[in-house]
């Protein structure tokens, strides 16, 4: 499983997709993966971002972060994204950092990837499920191979239970509502486990 890359690709605007993604990273890492945590560009204005203190930390508190680039794609065997929802559908940071991959795309850089998304939103039933689907829409077309958690470790039930990717909700305070940590690890584990069973095919 060494010789598994994993890239795990967010977009956040006050944090919980961050957290999320780490400890995704910390599953595939315990799975042996080599993994990149990466963040897509922001698309809103400063204005925006400074009238919103919560934002403006997050954004001063990730400056280091790598942004994501078209050669991690390449570099990497498998995917996790992390992302709010914006009305059950990407929000436009995502959605725009997916839009330039054409290139990738026609040259069938993105094909047999294996790839897996979590979610988040502020209230229960804002759009996680819906979010976390549109966005395999776009991996439909690349070709890419979906690692779903699905009910695969007893965290699923404890967690929202969720089968198509960890989904939280998070409350007016930003503090996430469900206990989702053991079962993002977990489907971070099983997102470079496929990866390993994948590449060990197609080489073999």
């Amino acid at each position: 499983m060494s010789d598994v890359k994993l890239a795990v690709i967010y977009y956040s605007s006050t944090g919980t997709n961050y957290q999320l993604s780490q400890w995704a990273a910390e599953g595939a890492k315990q799975a042996g993966a080599e993994v990149k945590i990466l963040k897509v560009p922001e698309l809103a204005p400063e204005a925006a971002i400074a009238a919103n203190l919560g934002w403006k930390a997050h954004v001063d508190a990730t400056k280091d972060v790598p942004t994501v680039t078209n050669a991690d794609l390449e570099w990497a065997d498998a995917y996790i994204f992390s992302v709010p929802t914006r009305f059950g559908n990407l929000p436009s940071q995502m959605k725009q950092f997916f839009d330039t991959l054409g290139g990738l795309w026609f040259n069938g850089k993105l094909a047999n990837k294996v790839v897996s998304a979590m979610s988040s939103a502020s209230n229960a039933h804002g759009g996680q499920e819906a979010t976390i689907l549109s966005l395999y829409t776009s991996i439909y077309h690349w070709g890419g191979i979906i690692a779903a958690p699905g009910y695969t470790d007893p965290s699923a039930f404890t967690s929202g239970g969720n089968p198509y990717g960890t989904s939280v909700t998070v409350d007016q305070s930003g503090k996430m509502v469900e206990d989702v940590q053991a079962a993002v690890i977990h489907q971070g584990k099983r997102t470079a486990t496929v990866a390993g069973w994948v590449k060990k095919g197609l080489q073999g």
